[in-house]
């Protein structure tokens, strides 16, 4: 049995999906109510990491567990030692855990600092680990569905800073391998898209997948601090902008990692456009 927290996210959903898919038995944790109709081969189970109580119903008999932190627990929650104790109770012989290209590259960066304190207890715990590290998500476009829909607009910042934005599919894919195959035990995978493209890149991408214009309007960072500082702490908000602004070369780099375990190139930003178009039409 293989326990997924995160299971509704962009992420933990695509992977719910592989592992069913492959025939393995899934318990799904999420604190959103799972899919109305029932994914053969797969339990949801209502939890998540920042309560690690809440995991052990849903890591009783796990061999394998794949941990994401929402973005919440960069700042607050339960220490990482609690959640860890939960997982060494219940046996699990092995752990994924999604971090941050970012906790590498700006390790003194207090933004992320609880996602090195998670990486620091996986670590320590001695069980098989697997630590995926992926750079900017393909799907922090949505931020931009309600203006592409309704103005043909995308507002953004730092229009012409290119990064090399990861398809969530390719994480949740990574994953998959590291969860069910041996050989990937101590390793630290850096994910990333193909190729770096700007703001104003996708923008155009958006426009060639809608047969119509997507007009590309420059905020300045204060403008988008301002929107970001609505939903994210401002410590978060401040590290986000550092990497979005002024990307220190690592960051702007495709790693070859995805390639590396699944055999084929990572999935460019128009493949992951192909597949939420819905969104933004």
């Amino acid at each position: 049995m293989i326990t997924v927290t995160g299971a509704t996210g962009n992420v933990g959903r695509v992977l719910v999906e592989l592992l069913a898919g492959a025939g393995e038995e899934v318990v799904a944790v999420s604190r959103r109510p799972g899919p109305a109709d029932p994914v053969p081969g797969v339990r949801w189970v209502p939890g998540g990491v920042g309560d690690a109580e809440s995991m052990r119903p849903a890591l009783d008999g796990a061999r394998a567990v794949f941990l994401v932190l929402g973005g919440e627990l960069n700042l607050r929650g339960e220490r990482p030692d609690a959640l860890m104790k939960v997982v060494a109770d219940a046996g699990v012989e092995r752990i994924v855990l999604v971090s941050s290209q970012v906790s590498a590259t700006r390790p003194e960066a207090p933004s992320h600092a609880r996602l090195r304190g998670f990486e620091a207890a996986v670590r320590a715990l001695g069980r098989e680990f697997t630590v995926l590290r992926p750079g900017g998500f393909a799907s922090n476009a949505l931020a931009w569905a309600e203006s592409v829909r309704t103005r043909r607009t995308v507002f953004a910042p730092f229009g012409d800073v290119a990064l090399p934005v990861v398809d969530p599919a390719d994480i949740a894919a990574v994953a998959a391998a590291a969860l069910r195959e041996d050989g990937h035990a101590g390793r630290v995978y850096e994910l990333t898209g193909p190729e770096p493209i700007s703001p104003r890149g996708q923008a155009a991408v958006l426009s060639a997948a809608l047969g119509e214009e997507v007009a590309f309007v420059e905020l300045s960072r204060e403008e988008a601090r301002a929107g970001m500082a609505r939903f994210m702490p401002e410590q978060v908000v401040a590290g986000t902008l550092d990497v979005l602004g002024d990307p220190l070369p690592a960051e702007r780099r495709a790693a070859p990692d995805v390639q590396a375990v699944l055999g084929r190139p990572a999935a460019p930003f128009a493949a992951w456009v192909a597949r939420s178009l819905p969104a933004f039409a």
